[in-house]
């Protein structure tokens, strides 16, 4: 899989040793994420199966929620946007009955009940709705039965069989039993290593086995690589990269795995938890190295300036090659990945 005609996808180790340092001071500004914000997710004091189930179906439809930006609007007189959007629907509805996502409710799910569920009014009085409806219906169905059919209906049964281990020989870790769910079911496993960062910060799963965490590798993570040029891509597929020419589904599993190798790699030398960095990379690609406007072209400003990860300038600009600083991730939405 990792091998394509006329191009090549490289993990440069080099650069990775020289970003590492940069990472590491920007890591150590930001605190560690314990996903309890009553805005997004369930209280601590609800019961373990409503928070397993809540977190496992919202990451089951936590992918592109727009083509254009336009999910987006007011909850209870605050603005939300894209996956704050998403997952301050879900709480909502889950707030309003935790039985909502019960796999007996999502197997049965209609599109007019989604449809209804993660609309909002916009700023301009529109209704904004989330991207490909019906996609994320068949996802949360299927979760729903095989939920039933594999695991008797509960997440914590789920949790039980993997004992406290990511990945196995066997097969029999929590990442390995995953992949019978469709919406989890990415070769380079974003959402279940999502799903892992959620619960685990929740301490309600505790994995054993550190050495086979992974990132959770998203468009995001994707554009920051390709810009610190610790993943390199040449011939035919980096002009594909410059001229945003779609890729095939080879070649974006291709690449995000180099990708995640090459995080993999930098957490190494940091001594820090994929899972742990995937916060600070996450939060830095959404909202200081953007698609359109990273801070090194606009300046640094709003959510960047406000989780300190930039101050005059970008943080990383002395490790960040110039050729590189107006790549973007590649082409490839035709997808309910990440």
């Amino acid at each position: 899989m990792n091998d394509c005609m006329s191009c090549s996808i490289e993990v440069r180790e080099d650069r990775v040793g020289a970003v590492a340092p940069y990472i590491k001071k920007l890591l150590n500004l930001l605190g560690i994420d314990t996903f309890t914000d009553p805005r997004y997710y369930p209280p601590p004091n609800e019961s373990e199966e409503d928070i397993l189930r809540y977190f496992i179906f919202m990451v089951a439809i936590d992918h592109r929620t727009s083509l254009d930006n336009s999910f987006e609007g007011l909850v209870d007189g605050e603005f939300f946007h894209g996956a704050d959007l998403l997952y301050r629907l879900g709480i909502t509805k889950y707030y309003e009955n935790p039985e909502f996502f019960s796999p007996e409710h999502m197997a049965e799910l209609t599109l007019n009940e989604l449809n209804s569920w993660l609309s909002v009014i916009g700023l301009d009085g529109r209704v904004r709705s989330v991207w490909d409806p019906e996609v994320r219906v068949k996802l949360l169905r299927d979760l729903g039965k095989r939920l039933l059919k594999l695991f008797g209906g509960e997440v914590t049964n789920l949790i039980n069989l993997a004992r406290n281990r990511l990945k196995e020989p066997s097969g029999l870790g929590i990442i390995d039993y995953m992949r019978s769910f469709l919406p989890y079911s990415d070769p380079v496993e974003k959402k279940s290593y999502l799903f892992i960062k959620f619960i685990s910060r929740r301490k309600l799963f505790n994995y054993l086995d550190p050495e086979n965490s992974e990132v959770p590798v998203d468009n995001h993570l994707t554009r920051i690589a390709l810009r610190l040029g610790i993943v390199s891509v040449e011939g035919s597929l980096r002009n594909k990269l410059v001229s945003g020419a779609p890729f095939t589904w080879e070649e974006d599993i291709s690449l995000r795995l180099a990708v995640r190798k090459a995080f993999k790699l930098l957490s190494k030398l940091i001594n820090t938890d994929p899972l742990i960095l995937d916060d600070l990379l996450w939060l830095f690609g959404r909202h200081c190295c953007t698609f359109k406007r990273p801070v090194c072209v606009s300046g640094c400003g709003g959510k960047c300036r406000e989780l300190r990860l930039c101050s005059d300038g970008c943080l990383l600009r002395e490790v960040c090659p110039p050729e590189n600083r107006f790549l973007t991730e590649h082409n490839y939405r035709n997808t309910y990945y990440y």
